[in-house]
């Protein structure tokens, strides 16, 4: 994998020492992503190293798009990139959408037509013909670490097919986190 920086780092260097959820996006165009991401920036850095837990999120376009991504998502974490995209090949992440599209990321917001405007504008505005990645890609998510114990893979059938951050999180021993921007209700 490669980070912001261009530097290379193999991708075992990533849980060799620690337990790491990570986080394969489609590309850093997809709305449905940049909202994922946008919900795992608000998991407190604190609530992972009380679990001694890395959070990681892999992208499938050049580094030089992790800043960016980054900036537009409030995401503070470990951000890096699989250009040729060997490890979504390895862990068989497949491309195209699968045929059900009837999940529903509790992490999504915006409705399809909305969403894909605000993606195309992204790319309209960016460099010609820069889709940040292959744009058939899914994603999934992996817990793996320390060493090479795998304790947890979803592969995404489609865009909406994210598991619930607070699923992860909870598989991996860290707190989960209230996405809710409703005002929670306390029964005393």
């Amino acid at each position: 994998v490669v980070n912001a920086d261009g530097r290379s780092v193999p991708f075992q260097a990533l849980y060799r020492e620690q337990t790491a959820i990570v986080v394969f996006v489609r590309n850093f165009l997809c709305y449905t992503c940049k909202e994922y991401v946008e919900d795992l920036a608000k998991v407190p850095k604190t609530f992972l190293q009380e679990a001694n837990v890395r959070l990681i999120v892999i992208g499938q376009s050049s580094y030089h798009h992790i800043k960016p991504f980054c900036s537009l998502t409030g995401y503070t974490h470990e951000m890096y990139v699989d250009p040729q995209r060997q490890i979504y090949k390895t862990l068989g992440m497949k491309r195209g959408e699968g045929k059900n599209i009837s999940v529903q990321s509790p992490h999504v917001k915006s409705n399809t037509l909305l969403g894909s405007i605000r993606s195309i504008w992204r790319a309209m505005t960016g460099p010609a013909f820069d889709f940040q990645g292959d744009p058939a890609q899914q994603g999934g998510a992996l817990i793996v670490g320390p060493g090479n114990e795998v304790h947890f893979l979803h592969l995404d059938k489609n865009r909406l097919d994210h598991i619930p951050i607070n699923t992860v999180l909870q598989l991996a021993g860290v707190k989960t986190v209230n996405f809710s921007s409703k005002p929670q209700i306390i029964d005393i």
